[in-house]
């Protein structure tokens, strides 16, 4: 899921109307979320808010990563970063405690992601809008890595994951779309702009709403830096939607390096 609807927000042109069509699907979910499970214990609101405030910054940054690098490179870049910056955090200062598998596997997985990024002709080209694409990737991964840790932490102390998640995406529905409109140029066509692209930009909000509600629900069962990890093995899939819809080329060493992820994966589970 996750995979998919980084792939409709690229297809996209307009950033800005991608995000804001993003955001509606999260403010419808978030309502209905809201009226069945009700609030979220006192004690996590200063974490819903928070992290409202960085996926604003995380998806303004990730559209625009999409806007100046290749899928298949700006991906796996900001993915495997994140997992390296969770798992560093989770184990130095919350206390979690991974066996030696489960720490390798991390690795492994987080080294394969970054490794993908610098294979393909996105990452060989050299110019200065490649080069922007790599900079906003790092922004994205870092903010990805702070939303995560906020998350992971609030969720714990909700009370209830349902109830934290739904508040979390109406928050979000209300903040993405104010921000998209201040920073448009022509504010005036901008409703417009939005419309035209509302059916990709609506479904790719609806499987992004249900692909991170299940990553929350899971931060509240399980280590954050293995959700992390096992959460961006969705880039496995991203070089294939590269290869079969933005024309990016899959090859043997994105292959090997695919295979290699998968090999993490298995040394998570085994830890």
């Amino acid at each position: 899921m996750h995979s998919a609807w980084n792939a409709l927000a690229k297809s996209i042109p307009d950033r800005l109307a991608s995000s804001t069509m993003i955001a509606i699907a999260y403010l419808v979910s978030g309502v209905v979320g809201a009226a069945v499970f009700g609030l979220p214990l006192q004690q996590s609101w200063p974490f819903v808010l928070a992290s409202a405030a960085l996926q604003t910054c995380y998806l303004i940054l990730l559209t625009t990563s999409y806007k100046h690098g290749d899928f298949s490179q700006v991906y796996p870049l900001a993915r495997g970063l994140a997992v390296l910056l969770v798992t560093a955090v989770a184990t130095t200062f919350l206390a979690e405690k991974l066996s030696p598998w489960q720490l390798t596997g991390v690795a492994v997985v987080a080294g394969s992601l970054l490794s993908l990024a610098l294979t393909g002709k996105g990452a060989a080209r050299a110019g200065p809008t490649n080069r922007k694409g790599t900079l906003f990737a790092v922004l994205t991964g870092a903010s990805i890595a702070a939303y995560t840790l906020v998350d992971g932490t609030g969720v714990r102390v909700s009370g209830d994951p349902m109830a934290y998640i739904s508040w979390l995406f109406l928050l979000q529905g209300l903040l993405i779309p104010l921000v998209c409109w201040r920073l448009a140029a022509d504010r005036r066509s901008f409703a417009k702009r939005v419309a035209r692209y509302w059916k990709p930009g609506f479904a790719g909000g609806l499987v992004s709403m249900l692909a991170y509600g299940i990553v929350v629900w899971a931060q509240s069962l399980a280590p954050l830096a293995l959700v992390s990890a096992l959460r961006e093995t969705s880039v496995l899939l991203a070089g294939l939607i590269g290869a079969l819809f933005f024309n990016e080329r899959f090859s043997r060493v994105r292959l090997a390096l695919t295979v290699t992820a998968v090999a993490g994966i298995a040394a998570i589970q085994l830890g």
